[in-house]
This record gives C-alpha cells, structure tokens and sequence, in this order.
C-alpha cells in the first residue's frame, strides 16, 4: 500500500485550487460594486451589536385590502425587549421604537448608497425619513448603550 499518495493528492489539491482561484480572478473577477457592498457588510459586524430579527412582514403576513392599490408595508423586528415596528411607503419611512425611548437609527443601503441615511428617534420612539430605501436596507440603532441591527430585507 502507497501512503504517500495520499499525502501527493492533498498536495495537488491545494495547488488546484490555487490555480484555480487565480484563473477565477482574471477570468471572472468580482464586480467592484460586489465587492464594496462585502466589505461594507463585515463593517458592520460588531460583536456588541445585537440582531434584531424580524417577526412581521406585511409581504409575507398580512392579508391583502381589497380597493388599497399600493398599501405601505408594514415590519416588526425584535431583539430581547427592544420592538422595532417600521411603515415602509413610497414616500419613506416612519416608526416607533418599543419601550419607548430617544434613538439615533441609521437606514443602510445597497447596493447603491453614498452615505447611510441618519435619522433621529424622539423620547416616544418616533422616527420618520423622506426617503424609501431601495434595493436591500437594514436598520442599526443606537439607544442608550446597545446597538442593534435589523435583519437585511428588500425594499
């Protein structure tokens, strides 16, 4: 029995996938706008943030108005205590944050947003902005000393 060529395929393996990996990159390179939009997202891994995950949609849990053409979307998201119920229009966005409480919330975007838009939640947890998010949005909120981030929808 030749147990060398196992060590002798594990060698070539790697070195296949080298190969390849490198005809990958010149043959088919990822898009810049791919890769911004990766990059991006592991910037906003932070292990103090918690994940606020969504528990209504609208698109997905609603029953459909009879006579409402285009009716807003309407989207709940939770992390422990913290509620997140967001209004998604044609015109932008309102909310509330549950318990009530002052928040900064960022809405941020893809694949196309120069800078995250910034909002402002009062002392009853209201925010609203003027414009909808398109493409793929999520929501990190900064109330008190936590951050959250909501999970990653299409608008």
């Amino acid at each position: 029995m030749n147990t060398n060529h196992g060590n002798e395929d594990a060698f070539d393996n790697g070195l296949l996938e080298e190969e390849l990996r490198r005809a990958a990159t010149v043959l088919d390179p990822v898009p810049a706008e791919l890769r911004r939009i990766a990059v991006d997202a592991y910037a906003l891994h932070d292990l103090d943030a918690r994940i606020a995950e969504l528990t209504f949609d609208s698109l997905v849990d609603g029953i459909p108005v009879r006579g409402v053409a285009d009716p807003p979307r309407m989207l709940t998201f939770r992390a422990g205590d913290l509620t997140v119920d967001v209004e998604v229009t044609g015109d932008g966005l309102m909310g509330q944050v549950l318990p009530p409480q002052p928040a900064g919330i960022e809405v941020l975007g893809g694949p196309h947003p120069a800078v995250p838009t910034s909002l402002a939640a009062d002392d009853m947890g209201r925010f609203t902005g003027d414009a909808p998010p398109s493409g793929p949005f999520a929501l990190r909120l900064r109330t008190g000393g936590q951050v959250v981030v909501t999970e990653w929808l299409r608008a």
